[in-house]
């Protein structure tokens, strides 16, 4: 199959994605470390890709830790070849629209976590006794207890896989023995990964004068102003907890962790991507996969378990040659022992005085979606054409199958809602109303 770079704004592919290209098609076993934010999803969907055929049946499979990261890629394959038929399968939603979809679609490549698709390999809602390609992102991660039965369960299923593709951004001991990979072929793009964060990433550190370390935080947000930044913590409950504290300080603030409603996490992502937020509170969660453009700076309010989190962490910032900030708040009896991997980071201390920046946009609900035969180019069109808006003050626009999501200058909210108040898009009622949290 063909594929097309433009379609993702790419001119030329860096020497990882180079060498990955030839490999693939020379191995059929191969492991690629490489450093978030290099492109690891395009290295191995090219080769992919290019090998797929036109089958009813699937015949590759990719395994990935987030829902987030299934989504992701599945819009990396759709975008680089329209002819694809990728199926997105994740926890979160049923898993019965998900075998309806299945039957509808036929997909080529099934794109998924590995709970809900050995889920539906168990209910044999897929053929996959055909599929003959592997690919495991983020593999060092079915190493956790937690992913390892699943994937072993998974790999047992599959009949006729002769082609198996490893990723990871950090180094791992072993390759999975379930993997079942026989002489595999390593491609280590690790080895400059100290000298590039002190070439690209900028590391500082704060002291906190309180365990409790909200103010310092809150202060450190007000100095960087409105530049995009994620904040990591270790806890879902300490997520909602600083996300409180910083949304009743007045930050355009969106919390995400993994106890949160599929709609919730689409609608936080959705902020912080458009820039109507411009912190994102999160777990670990976010650690992994996410290609979020512009992230300018990382802050770990809670350390991180060991230093291949803070690598996963500092990830989503500095992305694709990119400059970042990855900033360690140490309350008064943390230190960094489990760090070994920390070089030149700087002392610093923030001004007591705030000011809480502010976002020029704000999110716009839209109750209906691509089940409603609603798109994007509708959306854009009813809000520009009954809602008045100019060009400059409509921003990012999402759709998805139940609803959508629109990023409107906050100063143009009121006199829009009165415009389009009980006015139909595309002949069709809906509810349309701002969420500011």
């Amino acid at each position: 199959m063909t594929y097309d770079l433009h379609a993702l704004g790419i001119e030329a592919l860096n020497p990882m994605q180079e060498e990955m290209l030839a490999e693939v098609r020379r191995h059929d076993s191969l492991v690629l470390l490489s450093p978030t934010g290099s492109g690891k999803t395009l290295g191995y969907m090219l080769p992919v890709l290019e090998t797929m055929q036109p089958q009813p049946h699937p015949t590759v499979l990719v395994l990935v830790p987030s829902r987030e990261l299934a989504i992701q890629t599945q819009g990396v394959a759709s975008k680089l070849c329209r002819d694809t038929r990728a199926n997105a399968c994740y926890g979160g939603r049923p898993a019965m629209d998900e075998h309806r979809a299945m039957r509808n679609l036929s997909p080529q490549m099934i794109i998924g976590t590995p709970g809900r698709v050995l889920d539906h390999m168990q209910k044999e809602n897929f053929d996959y006794t055909h599929i003959d390609t592997l690919v495991i992102d983020e593999f060092d991660k079915s190493l956790e207890l937690g992913f390892r039965q699943q994937m072993a369960d998974i790999l047992a299923l599959l009949p006729s896989v002769r082609k198996r593709i490893l990723l990871s951004a950090t180094d791992s001991p072993e390759i999975p023995s379930f993997v079942g990979a026989g002489r595999v072929h390593r491609m280590n793009y690790l080895a400059d990964t100290d000298t590039d964060y002190a070439d690209r990433i900028s590391q500082y550190l704060l002291r906190s004068p309180e365990k409790d370390k909200l103010e310092t935080l809150g202060h450190l947000l007000c100095s960087l102003g409105s530049t995009p930044s994620i904040v990591f913590l270790n806890y879902r409950e300490a997520v909602d907890r600083v996300y409180q504290f910083l949304h009743k300080a007045g930050f355009c603030v969106s919390a995400f962790h993994g106890a949160m409603e599929q709609k919730d996490r689409e609608r936080a992502l959705f902020r912080f991507q458009s820039g109507c937020a411009n912190v994102l509170v999160s777990t670990d969660l976010a650690a992994r996969g996410l290609d979020i453009a512009g992230v300018e700076n990382i802050i770990h309010y809670h350390l991180p378990m060991n230093s291949e989190a803070y690598i996963h962490r500092n990830g989503r910032t500095a992305r694709w040659d990119r400059a970042g900030a990855s900033y360690l708040i140490l309350g008064p009896e943390e230190n960094l022992d489990k760090l070994d991997c920390l070089t030149d980071i700087t002392p610093m201390e923030v001004p007591d005085s705030c000011h809480v920046p502010s976002s020029r946009w704000e999110t716009l609900y839209i109750g209906r979606g691509k089940k409603d035969k609603i798109n994007k180019v509708d959306i854009v069109g009813f809000l520009s054409k009954t809602g008045g808006l100019q060009r400059d003050q409509l921003g990012m626009v999402t759709v998805f199958p139940h609803w959508s999501f629109a990023a409107v200058e906050r100063s143009c909210i009121r006199s829009l809602m009165s415009r389009i108040d009980g006015q139909k898009i595309k002949g069709q009622k809906t509810i349309i109303e701002p969420i500011r949290r």
